[in-house]
């Protein structure tokens, strides 16, 4: 199972991002995909999942609506849209399949990074202030 992320880079505050996750190896539609991210000095936190088989989105209030998780199933990619990006959002962004929880995606959610069986490399996005 491979997972190549993409995408990241150095943007301005309030500049936009798009990241890819190719994956391979792996059955898409049976699997929760999600963006983790790790910022410098403190834990890895998933913040945005998506269902690989019917396509539900699930996010915690936090997010605030500026992130956007998105897949396309015949190519095996999942996408995260970002927007009106803020200093605090500078970090490494790992993308992560798991198994599909019973309970959704909030249950994967609450798993974190223990829910999820394979990683990409991660991709560093850097918001210049």
């Amino acid at each position: 199972v491979q997972l190549q992320a993409s995408g990241g880079g150095l943007v301005q505050a309030g500049g936009s991002l798009r990241l890819s996750c190719a994956a391979s190896g792996l059955t898409f539609s049976s699997y929760d995909m999600g963006w983790f991210r790790q910022a410098p000095g403190k834990e890895r936190e998933g913040f945005i999942y998506i269902d690989g088989s019917d396509g539900t989105l699930w996010y915690p209030d936090s997010v605030e609506g500026r992130f956007t998780i998105s897949s396309d199933k015949a190519k095996n990619t999942v996408y995260l849209q970002m927007k009106n990006l803020k200093f605090e959002d500078t970090a490494v962004y790992f993308c992560a399949a798991g198994p599909r929880q019973q309970y959704g995606l909030q249950a994967t959610h609450a798993l974190g990074v223990a829910g999820m069986d394979y990683w990409g490399r991660g991709t560093q996005v850097t918001v210049s202030s």
